[in-house]
């Protein structure tokens, strides 16, 4: 139940139709129980109370792009997921660095195609599209990361 909830959380990540930290973090949750990954209590804490705020901040944030389109999903996800799966590589510290680095060039990358014109990175349009669009996705992908560095190195 642990991995399919993580494999839904990625999958929410790239198209969103619910917030995806919400899986990632039940996830979380049911592989420590299962004992497959220990995860310390300070973490749980720290994640869960991200996972509430980042879910508070996407039901008041207004829905979709400006032009109804949805394309910059995939650009801010495949930027934190590639950014995750690079910083496992060093540790759990920098896993989390990669991810938001990652959304951080998603987001750039993005605002560089026709579809994201209107995103200027000097506008304060830009960090707050980053704060209704990458928060969600690199606390999903950070807790999946943990989740699977917790598989790679208790194992």
């Amino acid at each position: 139940m642990g991995i399919s909830c993580l494999a839904a959380a990625l999958a929410l990540v790239l198209r969103p139709r619910f917030v995806a930290c919400i899986p990632a973090f039940a996830g979380l949750v049911l592989l420590h129980l299962s004992y497959y990954i220990a995860v310390p209590t300070r973490t749980f804490l720290f994640w869960g109370v991200a996972t509430l705020l980042v879910t508070g901040l996407q039901y008041m944030s207004p829905s979709g792009e400006p032009d109804g389109k949805r394309s910059s999903n995939l650009y801010i996800g495949l930027g934190a997921i590639a950014g995750a799966l690079l910083g496992i590589i060093v540790g759990a510290r920098v896993m989390v660095l990669g991810v938001v680095l990652g959304s951080m060039a998603g987001q750039y990358m993005y605002s560089r195609t026709p579809d994201g014109s209107w995103l200027k990175p000097t506008t304060g349009d830009y960090w707050r599209y980053f704060s209704a669009k990458c928060l969600p996705a690199i606390v999903a992908v950070a807790i999946t990361g943990i989740a699977i560095e917790g598989f790679i190195f208790d194992n």
